[in-house]
């Protein structure tokens, strides 16, 4: 019997209904549905529904069913740091770039019993805000972005390991893992990269030149930031998209690749490719849906 535990996003159009339907499909084909009991009443009318905590649900689970879009994933995959369940998205949103599922082929879920579907191990970053005799520990699948407010330039440097790679003046920067390349990291002019690949990719924002290009280094680098500029600039941190943490003048963020990953899943072995296609490049190469 497989044990799955339910992460929705109800801000998503048609995530309740989406979730309610996933969850009686999953028991009527013999599996055990767990949620976080801050959904009780939602989940009323479905008696064999079980409820407790998510973070400790996700490390007990077999498969994560997160229902929403790209950025719920992204929730969803910091609250699974350290276990062992796999991931699969059911896209209720606008993109979804990352989800297995679309909310009209849920169906397919009977394969999950079956093993008919792919798994794609994708790296995390860990970073380390160190300052003042400080150290705040995030974790990202997508990036972390380093930006200023209100579009401001500001002055840092960037090292792996031991050796200066630059000193720059630009909007900020984005560290991004393979998965994260087709997000931020993909609009200010990096290039796309396969999500299984193990690299770290530095891509600046606006820089203040005509000659910095994105950068792809090996996974086993330790990146730094230092935030080098001479005033009290407001400079921050986003993990992921998630609210931004100040990044004081003096401080240094380091990143290197977690011993944590995520596994998602997918129902083709094309999946990256034919969202690549369809989401990204549709209005460019007119692909029919």
């Amino acid at each position: 019997m497989l044990n799955f535990a339910i992460y929705p996003n109800f801000q998503k159009p048609n995530a309740l209904p989406c979730a309610l339907e996933v969850c009686r499909k999953l028991h009527e084909l013999g599996g055990t549905v767990w949620i976080d009991e801050d959904y009780q009443s939602e989940f009323s009318s479905l008696p064999y529904m079980k409820y407790g905590i998510f973070a400790v649900l996700a490390q007990e689970a077999d498969i994560v069913i997160a229902i929403g879009g790209d950025g719920t994933m992204l929730r969803c995959a910091r609250e699974m740091i350290g276990s062992s369940a796999k991931l699969l998205g059911i896209n209720t949103g606008h993109l979804g770039f990352m989800a297995g599922l679309e909310q009209n082929q849920l169906n397919a879920l009977e394969k999950l019993f079956t093993g008919e579907y792919y798994r794609s191990d994708r790296m995390l970053l860990q970073a380390a805000l160190i300052g003042e005799h400080k150290k705040i520990k995030f974790y990202a699948l997508n990036d972390f972005v380093i930006s200023a407010f209100y579009g401001k330039v500001f002055d840092f440097s960037v090292m792996a390991d031991n050796a200066v790679i630059g000193r720059y003046r630009a909007d900020g920067v984005v560290c991004s893992t393979p998965t994260g390349s087709t997000a931020y990291a993909l609009s200010a002019g990096g290039p796309l990269m396969e999500p299984e690949l193990s690299c770290i990719e530095i891509t600046l924002i606006c820089p203040h030149s005509l000659f910095n290009r994105p950068l792809l280094l090996s996974s086993e680098r330790k990146i730094r930031i230092l935030h080098t500029a001479d005033c009290a600039r407001n400079i921050c941190m986003s993990a992921d998209g998630e609210p931004p943490v100040a990044f004081p003048s003096g401080y240094t963020l380091e990143i290197k690749k977690s011993k944590y990953s995520i596994a998602l899943i997918s129902m083709t072995s094309s999946s990256f490719f034919d969202s690549v296609n369809k989401k990204l490049m549709q209005s460019i190469k007119g692909i029919p849906e």
